[in-house]
């Protein structure tokens, strides 16, 4: 909420090509943020018992990598601008906000050693705080005119508060040693994951990456905007996922029994979420973006609407991949990656010849081929993650199918309906509530009414008691 409420002033406030530039950075950031932690974030929480020794060596060893790839970035700053149409305005941009790194790097134990716990209290109190004052310090900057500055130093702060947080509230402190055995302990699993997440970042990034490059800072601000609020709901659920899924899912790796049961029903559980909210949400776009910012960013609706679809998707290979984690097959994961990077970049070269084409009254069309190529690729390889995950895990595909069925089937009756009502007003507020109403009732409503066992377990889940 903190998020959205700041990222609705900022775009009220800042231009198209302001989320551009900042947008155009934050490519180079996501790779290098990638080789700060290595993977070996993955590998602790996989680990059962990992020692005090464990976590300072993988402390010390992200803020060395950290404090590396800021410098090889700083010098590497008019080469980013090159990469632009030569905006000189990126080079000082870049050079501020790549600080958040070597920030985000000081959190990841403490983060890691929360989520090992499965307590995420204090993760969301951090991240909590650090969004009220990063978000304050953005939106301060915003209203007096600072433009795309306001978006860096909102990052500088929040990072910083995030991790200030953790390391003041945490009794935790690291050893002054750090050891190569320790290290080399993680190699395995956290070199596969980090090969993996890396060639996930890059084909979440090459996109921002050829836009900005090909088609200009302007229609990356519209692609930026959308992709950022597809992916707050997006990378809530797959928070939610990785924060407590995995750890769960770890414990009861060595019993097939309690492994499959517990594997049906995350399934169930994360059904439950995904398809209501994502496909709804889809829905209720336009009212949405309407009733937040008016007409300005009226080109990123569809493709909001895309990502959204896509993100159903991208969801679930996070899920199943949680499941391939917990039992080890760190190998398996990385050749899914592989064929899932490929499928990507046949859709890409497909696509990119069109990723400029304009129609009258809809500059981003080449983005909505460019999306629709990428949404294929992604359900392919879903598919081949799927069957991976039946061979792997032995649970079998009847299993998946009908534990997603009934929360598919559901959200497919009840959308239209949220349609039909909201078609009864004008304004784009009152359709908003009207959908929202109608679909929540609807929802929540019949699942009591059928006596839903995993909407009673959600509920607790948020109430803090746990899977």
């Amino acid at each position: 909420m903190l998020y959205a409420v700041t990222g609705i002033v900022l775009a009220r406030e800042l231009s198209q090509e302001d989320f551009g530039m900042v947008g155009a950075v934050l490519v180079f950031q996501a790779f290098a943020s990638l080789l700060v932690d290595s993977g070996f974030s993955y590998a602790l929480i996989q680990r059962k018992r990992p020692t005090r020794l464990d976590y300072s060596t993988v402390l010390w060893f992200n803020l060395l990598i950290a404090t590396v790839m800021y410098a090889v970035l700083f010098v590497a700053a008019p080469f980013i601008a090159d990469c632009f149409q030569g905006d000189r305005r990126l080079i000082p941009l870049s050079r501020v906000i790549f600080i958040s790194m070597i920030l985000n790097a000081s959190a990841i134990v403490q983060t890691n050693r929360l989520m090992k716990a499965m307590d995420v209290r204090m993760v969301a109190a951090s991240n909590s705080i650090g969004l009220v004052l990063g978000g304050a310090t953005g939106i301060a900057l915003a209203v007096t005119g600072f433009g795309a500055w306001a978006i860096v130093w909102q990052t500088i702060v929040t990072a910083a508060c995030k991790s200030a947080v953790l390391w003041t509230t945490s009794r935790w402190r690291p050893l002054f040693r750090f050891s190569w055995s320790v290290l080399r302990s993680y190699f395995n699993i956290g070199s596969r994951m980090m090969l993996t997440s890396f060639l996930n970042t890059l084909f979440l990034n090459i996109y921002s990456f050829f836009i900005g490059n090909r088609v200009g800072l302007a229609p990356l601000g519209y692609y930026t905007q959308s992709d950022k609020w597809s992916k707050m709901g997006i990378s809530s659920l797959s928070q939610v996922l990785t924060s407590s899924f995995l750890p769960a899912l770890s414990a009861v790796q060595d019993d097939a029994t309690r492994f499959a049961s517990l594997v049906s029903k995350m399934n169930r559980f994360t059904s439950y979420l995904l398809f209501p909210s994502l496909i709804g949400l889809m829905l209720m776009a336009t009212p949405v973006f309407h009733t937040l910012f008016g007409t300005k960013w009226d080109p990123s609706i569809f493709l909001f609407q895309l990502l959204l679809l896509r993100g159903i998707f991208v969801v679930l290979n996070s899920l199943y991949s949680n499941y391939l984690l917990s039992l080890g097959h760190g190998n398996a994961i990385l050749r899914l990656e592989i064929l899932r990077d490929a499928a990507a970049v046949v859709a890409l070269v497909a696509t990119l010849p069109f990723i400029a084409m304009e129609t009258p009254g809809n500059p981003v069309y080449g983005l909505e081929i460019l999306l629709w190529g990428q949404l294929g690729a992604t359900i392919l390889s879903w598919a081949a993650t799927l069957w991976a995950v039946v061979r792997y895990t032995r649970v079998g595909l009847g299993t998946f199918v009908a534990d997603m069925a009934p929360y598919v089937a559901q959200t497919l009756v009840i959308v239209p309906v949220m349609y039909a009502a909201s078609m009864l007003f004008e304004a784009p507020w009152a359709k908003l509530i009207v959908e929202s109403a109608v679909g929540l009732t609807l929802y929540i409503g019949g699942n009591y009414f059928f006596g839903s066992k995993i909407q009673r377990e959600v509920f607790a889940y948020f109430r803090g008691r746990g899977l």
